[in-house]
């Protein structure tokens, strides 16, 4: 097969590589083999006059608070402050058709042959190869070296869909909530799951954001971390409200989400004490969010991810606000998320998609 002698694109013009941190950012020196090409989008949060450290050699921009609010004005209330969400700060201003986004506590991981992982070539191959979400394939991921569709596999539907989201996964401390912290305080994850797969049509799933690639142009209105630290009643629930948003608009919108590879190597567990005071009220509003997020429907006018995204922000402000008052607030700068973009992005404000339902 021609795929296995062609290598993947490197996409380091068409790529940005997006970190959150409130420190000296060491752990770049690890990824310096795969990392140096392309151009970094540091966000620092907390106290905008400590100095962060970046390692030589690396082409990178920094914004901390005071550029978050002079460069969107009042709408900077939309970016979380004290909370790795503040992220999508770098998901806005950045100009390139991709984002790979990575928390500066998580190191290149080994595969069981002992060889370090590229986790930035394996997102590029699963965004640039199509997702199958209407038919589950039961090898995984049928464009990978190796595979294919099965027996029994509607060939109407192998072309597959273009893919919007790539999930990876973590080696060493699991992305668990704070209750299974504090339950299993020492377990790690050792299992490498050699797979990739589709998520499909209708199924949500956590999406946790600390290595994690999209394609900007197709989903990146969407990929809004809410609000949540500081001032705010919730936290750890920024990439998860991310992850429930995306799949509903690329399942009305007809794109791909893959998860599985690739994995990298999350270094240090949080504090599960802490975790439980920002969590707790996540963890009771889940069981009535996710039910929500699961009857979404969104009318067939929306046809661009913008569109989506203020109908099921009208649909928040509706369905959940009697919840709490916190999600009238999060509807709203659901809205303000939108203008921004817009006036940040303006050519992507009017785009349609082609593969749209």
């Amino acid at each position: 097969m021609a795929s296995s002698v062609t290598p993947t694109p490197l996409l380091k013009d068409e790529l940005d590589i997006v970190i959150p941190t409130i420190r000296n950012l060491d752990f770049l020196e690890m990824w310096r083999p795969f990392f140096q090409p392309y151009h970094l989008i540091i966000v620092q949060d907390g106290d905008p006059s400590k100095v962060i450290k970046v390692p030589e050699g690396f082409d990178y921009e920094l914004y901390n608070r005071n550029d978050i609010n002079r460069i969107l004005g009042p709408k900077a209330s939309c970016i979380s402050f004290k909370d790795s969400a503040c992220r999508c700060f770098g998901y806005m201003v950045s100009k390139k058709k991709y984002i790979f986004t990575i928390d500066d506590d998580c190191f290149v991981a080994k595969d069981p042959s002992g060889n370090d992982i590229n986790a930035l070539e394996q997102h590029i191959k699963n965004l640039l190869s199509p997702s199958t979400p209407f038919f589950f394939n039961t090898l995984y991921d049928p464009y990978r070296e190796g595979a294919d569709f099965v027996r029994g596999y509607p060939f109407s539907l192998r072309e597959g869909v273009s893919t919007a989201v790539s999930h990876g996964l973590w080696l060493n401390i699991p992305d668990y909530d704070a209750p299974t912290q504090l339950v299993k305080p020492r377990e790690r994850n050792t299992r490498f799951v050699d797979a990739v797969m589709t998520i499909p049509k209708g199924t949500l799933f956590p999406m946790c954001g600390m290595n994690l690639a999209f394609d900007r142009e197709l989903i990146g209105p969407a990929m809004y971390f809410g609000l949540m630290g500081d001032g705010q009643p919730i936290g750890r629930y920024d990439d998860m409200w991310a992850g429930w948003c995306i799949k509903v608009i690329c399942d009305h919108l007809g794109l791909g989400v893959k998860t599985g590879l690739p994995y990298i190597w999350h270094s240090k567990a949080s504090n599960p004490f802490v975790n439980l005071k920002k969590e707790y009220k996540g963890i009771y509003w889940q069981e009535e969010l996710i039910p929500f997020f699961q009857a979404a429907t969104l009318p067939k006018e929306c046809t661009t991810v913008q569109s989506c995204y203020k109908e099921l922000s009208k649909q928040v402000k509706a369905k959940l606000g009697k919840i709490d008052d916190y999600f009238n607030k999060l509807a709203d700068a659901m809205l303000t998320w939108i203008e921004a973009w817009d006036e940040l992005n303006p050519s992507t404000s009017s785009q349609k998609l082609s593969n749209g339902k």
